[in-house]
């Protein structure tokens, strides 16, 4: 299996504090990696790091086997590299049609747009249903489906998926989490960044614990969560 996305060593921070302290991950094509940990533990700065947003101050980020560690967040995001941010972020005041087109900003022919945006409402019949809808009358459930059909737009290699189960009910999160594999079983790379341990494990091929912003343990996901250690180290469950 190809190492689509791979971190290593990487220091990050704000000011003069750093937040990941020596952070190295590997994300295997068309797998879902999960990135595991509690508040605070570092997992927003690495998402930033991968993004250009908060650049690494040393060691590398390789995408396709090329550094990105420096490069500008458009030219990382034109490479393949797309992420839905954590509480959904729709834009409530346009449909969901509008709202996926935005998502499919970086292509500059409409017919690939217009392709794309099928290709999601086949993934999503939902979607399709409500395409006249203005997003922020939608339920939570949806306004997650519509975030992860966005970032489907721009046909990404690699989706980043942060805080998936933010602000949902159990029934939903489960449902979420569904449409997550479905992305995955589609072909689409998953690094998805999340503190729900055993609904994240259940569809995750591999993860990593973060904690402190080290990280602290690593492995097959059925060995994660069959890890007494790990889990009453990192999560208390």
């Amino acid at each position: 299996m190809s190492t689509l996305l791979q971190i290593e060593d990487v220091i990050s921070g704000y000011d003069q504090a750093d937040v990941l302290t020596g952070v190295s991950i590997e994300v295997p094509a068309q797998q879902i990696t999960c990135l595991l940990g509690s508040n605070g533990a570092g997992k927003t700065t690495l998402i930033r790091a991968i993004l250009g947003l908060t650049p690494a101050r040393s060691g590398r980020i390789m995408f396709e086997g090329v550094e990105i560690t420096h490069e500008a967040t458009h030219r990382i995001v034109g490479l393949g590299i797309s992420c839905i941010p954590e509480g959904r972020r729709v834009f409530p005041g346009m449909t969901v049609r509008e709202n996926l087109r935005v998502g499919g900003y970086t292509e500059t022919k409409r017919d690939a747009v217009d392709k794309r945006l099928e290709e999601v409402f086949e993934t999503f019949p939902r979607l399709e249903e409500r395409a006249d809808q203005l997003a922020g009358t939608m339920s939570g459930g949806e306004q997650a489906m519509l975030s992860i059909g966005r970032g489907l737009m721009s046909a990404p290699k690699l989706l980043i998926v942060d805080e998936p189960s933010l602000g949902l009910s159990p029934l939903l999160v489960k449902e979420n989490f569904k449409v997550i594999q479905r992305v995955n079983e589609l072909g689409v790379t998953v690094l998805l960044v999340e503190q729900n341990v055993r609904q994240t494990l259940a569809i995750a091929h591999q993860g990593y614990v973060l904690s402190k912003g080290r990280i602290a343990a690593h492995g097959d996901a059925d060995r994660l969560r069959d890890d007494e250690e790990v889990r009453a180290a990192y999560f208390g469950n």
